[in-house]
């Protein structure tokens, strides 16, 4: 997690996990700038590598291996992680807009998002064409292609258009896997047909001549159909048609071509050439926005224009970190100036490789392996990452202000207590002026007219339900913090089979710059409201304060009829345990504090808790659930023996069935638990066969504190198939049978673990 000691006095946002971006990243991880807040926007969560695409494509590597998981880089940078992706920049605010979360405000901002591919005028190409780039979603068609061909017993035929060194690798790279899955199967490879097109009359024409000799022998020794001076006009479904009439009948076609810019860079007003790529001076600061950086394939240098090339941006990376940090702290910039000549290390998908600079070029399977160290080693500049110290920061440089002011800042003796330790009213004013909570004609009191205390009425026949909970971040990202903490703090209410009626927030900021305070105040209530309003309930107050930490909680109302009030104690003989959710989140975020977690293990763990348990609720009460609880800090067990005890009855847990979240096993194989965790374990006396399931991978999970988990019920045997569908019906994939209540009685040890 972010250190908030000292303040945040300025905010450097790295749009983009490009190649120059994750250099950036692991360098402020070894030379940290004090008061500048480091945050990456990136829709990826692991970032691929372009030099080894086609190695993975080839099946010679694995996605892990080609891939630099952002989660952890970012962690070790003390950065924030927003998985989001950006869709518009307001330079005058300063504000980034993204997809599917708040703007976000920067006072330096650079651009490493890559290019996407110029398919304007190519009837069909937008689609029934794969394009290459960006390459997160070849990625995943190219995952689609290779399933939907797994059982087609036809002759398949493949094309790529554009000849340039991607489009030649990647030919040479799908047949190479194609041919090795066809034969593995029992095949004939001759039922693979290959097809490469270019408008050129030259393949690899920025190539020497040797280079285009190599290839042009290895395409015909490999049997690849080569059509040069082929205009591609249209891709149908299964076929292609070019401007010279030709036209041929494919099952994919793969886009290769040159690529252009996404096109609210333009329109943000950023100086663009005519491919829409942001022009740069040497220094790789925007020629029209001073602030704004622009690397990779996105810019364009003016004074030394070169390929799209993965090289460039690997090199950019160190001057892009110094100019950052030099504009943070208003010194004069450096140049870079990119290397005339560069070597290209070209595969041709079967382990081989074509070596080249300037005039001359040489191949062989040598080539390939110097390739492979090559990759090999920058991968592991970013995945195997160097222990920090326990401060969280390797080298700490002076900062944007001086290290006096910092301390000034940041001195907690000097911040008042009591009531002087509040958050500024004009803050409150001006955040809870662009929140829109929704309204309840019974709240007599609210944020619409606020007093000393919010006042609602109890509609009649119905009891009043309340529950508070509170913690500190788990999550960089304010927004999402506010999902999970409103999220958290509701599933009480639904648990008892209540509708969330009003909340109360509990919010504790670190002390900083008022802009500061302001934004990610505003950042986390508008999470916080738009939970709170998909559940029906109304923000009426709350209070703030400033603390070392990050935290937010909320006092929840809810209503009931009492004859339907649900509780822990209920469950009956015969019925089935049913769980919502999957397990794990304490597991995964003390990995993620250590930087041990994949980012997609935490993104995929955060979108769980984000997930409302109001319609799961509501699912359980109408197949007549007897129990409910929510499953949070205690863990499975511990809230499973709350039940049993509270009922006086037994229970079979299957633990083979327990569901539970991307990368858990991985986690508790390594010992990595929450700090509840020990704690937890107390409640293993509650287990009547506890010595023999100690070494089951499992049993940790029993004890893992959750937050924002899922309902365990106990539900009707003859209902609880149903339910299960309905469930899944209603989104919650990993809601299962857990196990089943077996008889009644009030020992001390009533749950019996089956393996």
């Amino acid at each position: 997690m972010i250190n908030s000691d000292p303040p945040v006095i300025k905010d450097l946002v790295l749009v983009g996990g490009g190649h120059a971006h994750v250099s950036v990243l692991k360098s402020f991880g070894m030379h940290s700038l004090a008061g500048v807040r480091v945050t990456l926007i990136s829709r990826e969560t692991q970032s691929p590598y372009s030099g080894m695409l086609p190695g993975y494509i080839a099946g010679h590597y694995s996605f892990d291996e080609t891939h630099i998981d952002l989660g952890p880089l970012s962690g070790f940078a003390g950065a924030r992680f927003f998985n989001d992706e950006v869709i518009g920049l307001d330079t005058e605010r300063r504000h980034l807009i993204c997809r599917n979360r708040p703007d976000v405000y920067y006072d330096v901002l650079s651009i490493d998002i890559g290019s996407t591919p110029i398919t304007s005028g190519i009837a069909g190409a937008d689609d029934n064409a794969i394009p290459v780039k960006p390459i997160d979603g070849f990625l995943q068609n190219w995952q689609y292609f290779l399933e939907g061909i797994k059982n087609k017993n036809d002759k398949i035929k493949i094309g790529v258009v554009g000849a340039g060194a991607a489009g030649v690798e990647l030919i040479l790279a799908i047949q190479y896997r194609l041919e090795k899955e066809f034969k593995d199967k029992g095949r004939d490879k001759t039922d693979l047909e290959f097809h490469l097109f270019c408008d050129s009359d030259e393949i690899l024409v920025t190539y020497n001549p040797r280079v285009r000799a190599k290839f042009l022998r290895v395409l015909k020794q490999r049997g690849i159909n080569l059509h040069t001076g082929h205009r591609v006009t249209e891709v149908g479904e299964h076929s292609i048609r070019c401007q010279n009439g030709v036209s041929i009948n494919l099952d994919q076609v793969f886009w290769a071509t040159m690529a252009g810019a996404q096109a609210w860079l333009a329109d943000a007003g950023l100086d663009v050439d005519q491919q829409g790529f942001v022009n740069v001076k040497e220094t790789l600061e925007s020629v029209s926005h001073e602030g704004i950086f622009a690397v990779g394939d996105i810019a364009n240098m003016l004074k030394h224009p070169r390929p799209k090339s993965g090289v460039f941006a690997v090199r950019q990376g160190p001057v892009l970190f110094r100019n950052l940090q030099r504009k943070l702290q208003h010194l004069p910039l450096q140049k870079y100036k990119p290397q005339k000549q560069f070597l290209s290390l070209i595969s041709t998908g079967d382990q081989y490789a074509i070596a080249s600079k300037s005039w001359w070029a040489v191949e062989g399977a040598l080539i390939w392996n110097w390739k492979d160290w090559i990759d090999q080693r920058f991968m592991q500049k970013f995945n195997h990452l160097p222990e920090m110290d326990s401060d969280g920061a390797i080298d700490v440089a002076e900062g944007v202000v001086s290290a006096a002011e910092l301390a000034e800042l940041s001195d907690d003796s000097m911040r008042c207590g009591g009531c002087g330790g509040k958050v500024g009213a004009l803050i409150l004013e001006d955040v809870l002026a662009q929140l829109q909570p929704i309204a309840h004609d019974n709240v007599l009191i609210g944020l619409d007219k606020p007093d000393d205390a919010a006042v609602i009425s109890v509609p009649e026949g119905k009891v009043l339900v309340q529950s508070v909970d509170s913690f500190r971040t788990i999550v960089d990202d304010p927004y999402v913090f506010g999902q999970i903490a409103a999220n958290h703090a509701l599933g009480d209410i639904f648990a008892m089979g209540g509708e969330a009626h009003s909340a109360l927030a509990i919010v504790n900021l670190p002390f900083g710059i008022e802009d500061k305070i302001k934004n990610d105040l505003l950042q986390m209530m508008l999470g916080a409201v738009e939970v709170l309003n998909e559940a029906g309930t109304a923000l009426i107050g709350g209070h703030t304060a400033e603390a070392k930490e990050l935290s937010l909680g909320f006092s929840v109302n809810g209503f009931v009829d009492k004859e339907q009030l649900l509780r822990k104690q209920g469950m009956r003989v015969d019925e089935q345990l049913i769980i919502t959710k999957a397990l794990g989140t304490g597991t995964l975020f003390a990995a993620d504090m250590r930087l041990k977690a994949k980012g997609r293990w935490v993104q995929s763990a955060l979108q769980n808790m984000i997930q409302s348990n109001r319609e799961a609720a509501r699912c359980l009460f109408e197949h007549d659930t007897s129990a409910c609880t929510d499953v949070t800090g205690f863990g499975l067990l511990g809230h499973l023996v709350e039940m049993t005890k509270a009922s006086a009855v037994n229970v079979e847990l299957e633990i083979e069935n327990l569901p539970y979240l991307d990368g858990v096993i991985e986690t508790l194989a390594e010992g990595i638990f929450s700090s509840l965790y020990p704690q937890n374990r107390h409640f293993q006396t509650g287990i009547s066969n506890n010595a023999s399931l100690m070494k089951h991978p499992l049993y940790p999970l029993l004890f893992d504190p959750q937050t924002a988990g899922g309902l365990l019920a106990s539900v009707p045997n003859d209902k609880a198939q149903d339910c299960l569908k309905a469930l899944h019906a209603l989104g919650y994939e990993d809601a299962c049978i857990i196990g089943r209540v077996i008889s009644e009685s009030s020992q001390i040890s009533p749950i019996t673990i089956l393996s």
